[in-house]
């Protein structure tokens, strides 16, 4: 599955939007938007240096007669801090991710609600990855498993996803005595929301996800992982709807990463706990719907 460049993120990207193109005939609501974030304290394991990044990124969303697809593609460009591999100019990274949920009360044509419940619905789907610095990350992730669905304002659905993760290390010995590696299988509980309400004049949503992941066994240099937490989320202001156009058309807001463990980091083989594995990362975004 070892792959050399950043094609392959695109092509199985490509993928992902044609499984959500099968369904456009019988599609009942579509988002798609193109997004902008800017922040200065990013990190990378091993790294001591805080990172600054700007990042596009694209998503579709789309619901059809039994449940609905996400796609996202973050395009995340570093500073000279994390630099792109033999050369002194910032990394560039693919970030791709493509979710499908199943409605198990559309299917089985049930009202499956139960207290806040509206839902009960599975998810499947996958992350890929390509980062062209020393390292050469190739991520693989596949994930599937049940998810709730909240009777909230917009969503707030809640998932337990078995995952399992293939990447590649292209150090060499002694940092990855492997190169390409097959985790053993892990845990991910994972929410997602998007609620939006209203303060006084101001429309606003507050969006964003969390993921905790188990340990996924031991690493390239046979270092047992940690759990991984990963939390992106920002309040945004519907500048379009303020202005007097239409909604949800141009959002623009200040957001919140935090990561615990990045990517399952924790020590070096001599049990030094990696610089660069938290990340506390305030943020300028901004959403262009169309």
């Amino acid at each position: 599955m070892k792959t050399t460049s950043a094609a392959a993120v695109f092509a199985l990207s490509a993928a992902g939007l044609a499984l959500s193109a099968a369904t456009a005939q019988a599609q009942s609501w579509s988002d798609t938007y193109i997004g902008y974030r800017y922040g200065t304290a990013f990190t990378e394991p091993t790294n001591r240096n805080d990172i600054t990044k700007n990042v596009i990124q694209f998503t579709h969303a789309s619901g059809y007669s039994l449940g609905q697809n996400f796609f996202n593609l973050d395009i995340l460009k570093s500073d000279s801090k994390d630099p792109a591999n033999g050369g002194s100019s910032g990394a560039t990274e693919f970030y791709a991710t493509y979710r499908h949920l199943l409605s198990f009360g559309k299917v089985l044509d049930k009202n499956l609600s139960f207290g806040p419940v509206k839902d009960v619905g599975f998810t499947a789907g996958f992350d890929l990855n390509s980062k062209n610095t020393a390292f050469a990350p190739q991520k693989r992730l596949l994930v599937a498993g049940p998810t709730l669905r909240f009777d909230v304002p917009g969503y707030l659905d809640v998932s337990v996803l078995a995952a399992r993760e293939w990447n590649h290390c292209g150090l060499g010995a002694p940092a990855c005595p492997k190169s390409d590696i097959v985790f053993d299988p892990q845990l991910m509980l994972s929410a997602a929301w998007g609620i939006p309400f209203q303060a006084g004049p101001l429309p606003l949503k507050f969006q964003g996800f969390i993921n905790y992941l188990t340990a996924k066994g031991r690493d390239y240099a046979n270092v047992e992982t940690k759990p991984e937490t990963l939390m992106r989320t920002s309040l945004m202001v519907d500048v379009g709807q303020l202005t007097g156009g239409k909604k949800n058309t141009f959002l623009m807001g200040v957001g919140y990463e935090l990561w615990r463990n990045k990517f399952g980091n924790h020590a070096y083989a001599n049990g030094v706990t990696k610089p660069g594995i938290d990340t506390n990362a305030p943020t300028f975004q901004a959403e262009w719907h169309f």
